[in-house]
């Protein structure tokens, strides 16, 4: 009897679909944006200083949307007013916090970007507070004398990383990663290390012999598993 020969197929490999970044690149896009974010607010913090006196406003959109030097002593959006050095000491800890957590959290890159962002507002706010003793606010928007906390760009870091750790809440898989790609990620295709899956061989499709029966036709049974 002439055996039939073919390829079997290579065994699925398993990939996650969430994005992944190295250890360096992870720690670049974390640094990076904490110092994009820190050198940014600086940046703007100065030119308000050097362009107005503590209270006064120029007018951007009439008087929806004002630039004023603010001097906030407590905490994010004039929270908790005169206790700034009690603020900057905390703010240490928190940058502590934030980079050891980076360093345990995996390689995710949502989490990076969110922990990034963060980084970068305490440590802009944290400057000012141990420096001048109060944090510029310079961003004033409302209507009429219904006003929006005064803020600055450390503070919108502040706030968009913590809208972004709120939808991951909703969402866990924004951080953990999905399941096998292209496919359901709830199903998984468990192998045996060099045991390939039963499968008809290639070749000829007729008999092995006329008048014997092809054993794959039923189903594609093998043979030792018909009665």
């Amino acid at each position: 009897m002439t055996e039939s020969t073919g390829t079997q197929p290579a065994p699925p490999v398993a990939t996650t679909s969430g994005r992944t970044l190295g250890r360096g690149s992870r720690w670049a896009l974390f640094f990076g944006l904490a110092i994009g974010v820190v050198v940014l607010d600086q940046l703007a913090k100065a030119a308000v200083t050097a362009s107005l006196s503590p209270g006064q406003a120029i007018q951007l959109i009439g008087d929806y949307l004002r630039i004023v030097f603010g001097q906030n002593s407590g905490a994010l959006f004039g929270l908790f007013q005169d206790n700034a050095l009690m603020f900057g000491v905390v703010s240490l800890a928190v940058i502590a916090l934030i980079v050891v957590y980076e360093a345990r959290s995996g390689s995710g890159l949502y989490l990076t970007v969110t922990l990034g962002l963060l980084l970068g507002g305490a440590i802009g706010n944290m400057l000012d507070r141990l420096r001048l003793g109060y944090v510029v606010d310079f961003v004033d928007a409302g209507i009429g004398s219904t006003r929006f906390y005064t803020f600055n760009v450390a503070d919108s870091a502040i706030s968009l990383a913590i809208l972004l750790l709120f939808i991951a809440a909703l969402k866990p898989s924004l951080i953990e990663g999905g399941g096998a790609s292209g496919g359901d990620p709830a199903t998984a295709v468990v192998t045996t290390p060099g045991i390939a899956p039963a499968t008809k061989p290639a070749g000829p499709t007729e008999p092995f012999h006329e008048g014997v029966e092809d054993p794959w036709d039923d189903a594609g049974d093998r043979p030792a598993d018909r009665p």
